[in-house]
C-alpha cells in the first residue's frame, strides 16, 4: 500500500460535506477529510447509523495524511429516502458510483457491520481493481441468518423481533440496543456512556422508517459467502469475543477461514461498537495494516 502524503506536505483539511446523485436518483452526503493527495480510506457504516459513527477513525487517520470518506448509506443519516432499493445490491453500487465519481484508486475499503456487508457485496459486484485493502470490522458476512447450510446463524425470530420492534417503536428499539448489547453495557463491569447512547439514537432516528426496516433484511439474509471468495487483497477482520449483535463464531471466524490470506485480530472482552469502546486500538491497528 502507497506511503501517505504527511501534514507537511499537505495539511490535513476537513471539507464540506458534499453530495452524489446515483444513476437512480438517490442523493448520497459524503464527507471528504484529509489531504486530497493521500492515500483514500473508504469508510461503511452500519445499521442503523451514518458517517458519523467513523468520525474518530477518520479523524485519527486523516491527522496522519490520509484521505478519509464515509458516505451516509441510501435512506440513512442525510442522504435521501427511497421507497425502493435498500438492498445489498443498491447499497454496493452506491458505494462503487462514490468510488468512481471521485475517481479514486489504491483505496482501502473499510465495514462496520452491515457496513462490511456492502464492501463485501461490492468486491463481488464491481472487483477490486481500485482498491488496495480491505477491512471487516464487527461485519455481518458471511451470512447472519441461521439456514440448513448455515447452522451457526441467528435464527429468523431474531430479526423478526428487530422488526417488530422497529415497527411498534423504533425510537425505543434503538435506544434499548444502545444502551444494551451493542457497546456492552448490560455487562456488569460496563462504563456506560450516557453520550454514546445519545449520539446512536440520534443517528438512528435520522434514518428513514422504511430504509432502516428494509434494511434488517438485508443485513441478516443475505448471503456473502461468493463475494468473500472474490477477495484478492489483504484483508483484516477485526471483532469483539463479546459481540452481542453479530456473534464471532457465525461471522469473523467463518469469514476469516474463507478469505485467504485474512488476518483475524479477535478484541478480548470486546462489543460490537468496539470503534467506540476501543477506538484507539482499532485506530492503531487500521493504521498499521495500511501503512502495511
Amino acid at each position: 500500500m502507497s506511503t501517505p502524503t504527511s501534514p507537511a506536505q499537505g495539511l490535513p483539511q476537513a471539507r464540506q460535506g458534499a453530495t452524489l446523485t446515483t444513476r437512480d436518483g438517490v442523493a448520497l452526503y459524503y464527507k471528504d477529510w484529509g489531504a486530497k493527495d493521500g492515500q483514500p480510506i473508504v469508510f461503511s457504516h452500519g445499521w442503523p447509523l451514518s458517517s458519523d459513527s467513523w468520525e474518530s477513525q477518520m479523524a485519527f487517520l486523516a491527522d496522519r495524511g490520509y484521505r478519509c470518506i464515509a458516505h451516509d448509506r441510501r435512506g440513512h443519516g442525510r442522504s435521501s429516502q427511497p421507497w425502493f432499493g435498500n438492498d445489498m445490491d443498491h447499497y454496493a453500487d452506491d458505494l462503487a458510483q462514490l468510488i468512481e465519481a471521485l475517481d479514486l484508486e489504491n483505496a482501502v475499503l473499510v465495514g462496520f457491520s452491515t457496513g462490511g456487508g456492502e464492501v463485501a457485496r461490492y468486491v463481488g459486484r464491481h472487483g477490486t481493481k481500485r482498491v488496495a485493502g480491505l477491512v471487516l470490522v464487527s461485519a455481518v458476512p458471511p451470512l447472519m441468518l441461521k439456514t440448513p447450510d448455515n447452522p451457526d446463524g441467528l435464527p429468523r425470530e431474531v430479526f423478526d423481533g428487530i422488526r417488530a420492534g422497529s415497527s411498534s417503536n423504533r425510537s425505543q428499539l434503538y435506544k434499548d440496543i444502545a444502551s444494551g448489547p451493542f457497546f456492552g453495557f448490560n455487562r456488569p463491569v460496563a462504563a456506560v456512556s450516557q453520550g454514546l447512547i445519545d449520539a446512536w439514537w440520534m443517528q438512528g432516528m435520522m434514518a428513514g422508517y422504511k430504509n432502516t426496516y428494509d434494511s434488517i433484511k438485508a443485513f441478516s439474509e443475505t448471503d456473502f459467502r461468493d463475494d468473500l471468495r472474490k477477495f484478492d487483497k489483504p484483508t483484516l477482520i477485526i471483532h469483539g469475543d463479546d459481540d452481542q449483535i453479530v456473534p464471532i463464531g457465525a461471522s469473523a471466524r467463518a469469514a476469516a477461514a474463507i478469505v485467504k490470506h485474512a488476518k483475524l485480530l479477535v478484541y478480548p472482552g470486546a462489543p460490537h461498537g468496539l470503534t467506540d469502546t476501543h477506538k484507539d486500538q482499532v485506530n492503531h491497528d487500521l493504521l498499521a495494516f495500511i501503512k502495511g
